[in-house]
């Protein structure tokens, strides 16, 4: 159930069965940032992921370094 919960959100927030990205590794690769993405907003305490990324996205020279502590 986990599993359909996050392909469910990866799609829906981020269109992952319209990607066009199919070559090599980077299908993969690309997965594990948008999970990682997920992840890190959940932690922060986003229950919405769409409005945590609309939200993140509004300073993205800040924001996105807060939820990764780099900032």
């Amino acid at each position: 159930m986990i599993e359909n919960r996050l392909h469910f959100v990866r799609d829906t927030a981020f269109r992952e069965d319209a990607s066009k990205i199919r070559t090599g590794h980077s299908p993969e690769n690309m997965a594990t940032l948008r999970s990682f993405t997920i992840n890190r907003l959940r932690a922060a305490g986003h229950t919405n992921i769409a409005a945590g990324l609309r939200t993140t996205a509004l300073r993205p020279y800040e924001r996105p370094l807060d939820l990764i502590g780099l900032n």
